[in-house]
């Protein structure tokens, strides 16, 4: 039983960061029907922005950081992030809007080869693997039944919670998220209702972005072992949240969110109750299931197309 209970909770704040990353894949593609291979590096970047900005902070040692400094450094990188994103999107993207998939398709991964490689520059982060400082206490709440609830952990969550709720309210709650699902629609027609259909685009890379970065501070606040901008562990990551946003159906929200927890529980299940180092390879076999079984998705829907 306490393993059990150690290793639902260890799925639920894995799941939750699966989820944040996965967002921003499953609202681009909602957007151009295009995949934003660089995403996974926004990603990388934003834990990357966490530790610069906690290092000139002045953090590290043994000491941990206050809330009021973890919650500069959350904003902070999804400041920086999210203005990352709109470069990305005005200088690589928009120029190909109208252009075949495939070229686009090259762009984002030139992009994130782009991003990976200047992020080894010495003048920027280097090549060398960094240890994030302790931007939140390591402190046990509560332990029961031999089950130990993190503060780490409960903050993961709780913020990754909150800003999925706050992006269903903004997509499905507001005017600005009426105009990005009617820019998702049709372009065009959104375009002759008066929408800033350029604007509403940059806009949705800029939270995808931001969402990525906040996945980044989390990601390195639990696990402070930081690898270097181009490292296969980042692209790992990238492709987890990219599988995450096909199992629950690409360009839907609510299966981003299903996506990302379940892509956390079969890979912490199957580590902590079958073989540790094939965790990757359960991910991988459940997208193979879902794509034979069902193509658009646990929650997505299947579109017919007239020829």
């Amino acid at each position: 039983m306490t393993k059990l209970l150690q290793t639902l909770l260890d799925s639920i704040a894995v799941g939750s960061l699966y989820a944040l990353i996965a967002l921003g894949y499953t609202m681009v593609y909602g957007i151009l029907q295009f995949i934003n291979f660089a995403h996974s590096d926004v990603f990388m970047l934003g834990a990357w922005f966490s530790f610069v900005l906690a290092r000139a902070m002045g953090l590290g040692g043994a000491g941990s950081g206050s809330i009021v400094q973890s919650l500069v450094i959350l904003l902070g990188a999804m400041l920086l992030c999210g203005v990352l994103g709109f470069l990305i999107e005005r200088l690589a993207y928009r120029p190909l809007r109208k252009a075949p998939k495939l070229n686009v398709l090259i762009t984002a991964i030139g992009v994130s080869l782009l991003l990976e490689n200047t992020g080894q520059l010495p003048q920027l982060l280097g090549k060398q693997p960094a240890r994030m400082p302790s931007v939140i206490p390591d402190l046990v709440l509560v332990e029961a039944a031999g089950v130990q609830i993190r503060l780490v952990d409960v903050l993961v969550i709780v913020i990754a919670l909150g800003l999925m709720l706050f992006l269903q309210w903004l997509v499905f709650g507001s005017r600005l998220g009426g105009a990005m699902r009617a820019v998702s629609q049709n372009q065009a027609v959104a375009a002759l209702m008066g929408i800033p259909v350029d604007r509403i685009i940059s806009f949705t890379f800029v939270t995808g972005s931001m969402l990525a970065a906040a996945a980044g501070f989390l990601y390195a606040a639990k696990y402070p072992g930081l690898n270097q901008p181009a490292h296969s562990t980042w692209v790992l990551l990238g492709l987890k949240c990219f599988v995450a946003a096909v199992v629950g159906g690409i360009g839907s929200i609510h299966g981003a969110m299903a996506g990302g927890l379940l892509i956390g529980f079969v890979e912490m299940f199957g580590a902590a109750y079958l073989t540790p180092h094939l965790r990757d390879v359960y991910v991988f076999t459940l997208l193979i299931a879902v794509l034979l079984f069902r193509p658009s998705g646990l929650l997505g829907l299947a579109r017919v197309e007239k020829v």
